[in-house]
C-alpha cells in the first residue's frame, strides 16, 4: 500500500508541474471608412503586444487595459501620420495555463493596417 501511495504521488506530482494549456479567442473590427477608392495602405499587419501574469488568480490587468497597452505599443511603433487612420483592426487573445490553475498569462495582440487617404476629393475653400 505504501509503494502504491508514493507512485500514485509521484504520478500526481509529474502531472500537476507538467500541465499546460492554451487557449485562443479574438475579433476583428475596422476604424475607417474605406467604402471608396479614396485611400492606399501605408502599412499592412502593425502589432502590438501586451501581457499579463497572474497566481493564484491575483494579479495582471482587466481586459480593457491589456487592450489599451497593446494598442499603445503598435502606435508607439507605428506613429500615424496626417491623412492615415487605422483599418481592420485585430484583437487576440492568448490565455496559457501551467501547473493546473496556479499560474497563467494573458496574451493581448492587436494588428492593423494604415492607410492613407489621398487628398484628390478634398475641395480647398475660398
Amino acid at each position: 500500500m505504501n509503494k502504491l501511495l508514493k507512485s500514485f504521488g509521484a504520478l500526481l506530482i509529474a502531472v500537476t508541474f507538467s500541465s499546460c494549456a492554451a487557449f485562443h479567442s479574438g475579433d476583428m473590427a475596422s476604424s475607417a471608412s474605406l467604402n471608396s477608392a479614396n485611400f492606399s495602405y501605408a502599412k499592412q499587419s502593425i502589432k502590438g503586444e501586451s501581457t499579463a501574469t497572474y497566481v493564484f488568480g491575483i494579479g495582471g490587468m482587466a481586459k480593457e487595459s491589456l487592450v489599451a497597452n497593446a494598442k499603445q505599443q503598435m502606435l508607439a511603433s507605428n506613429p500615424l501620420s496626417a491623412n492615415q487612420a487605422l483599418a481592420n483592426v485585430t484583437v487576440s487573445y492568448k490565455s496559457s495555463l501551467y501547473v493546473g490553475l496556479l499560474y497563467r498569462t494573458v496574451t493581448c495582440t492587436v494588428t492593423a493596417d494604415v492607410v492613407e487617404f489621398n487628398n484628390s476629393n478634398v475641395t480647398a475653400k475660398q
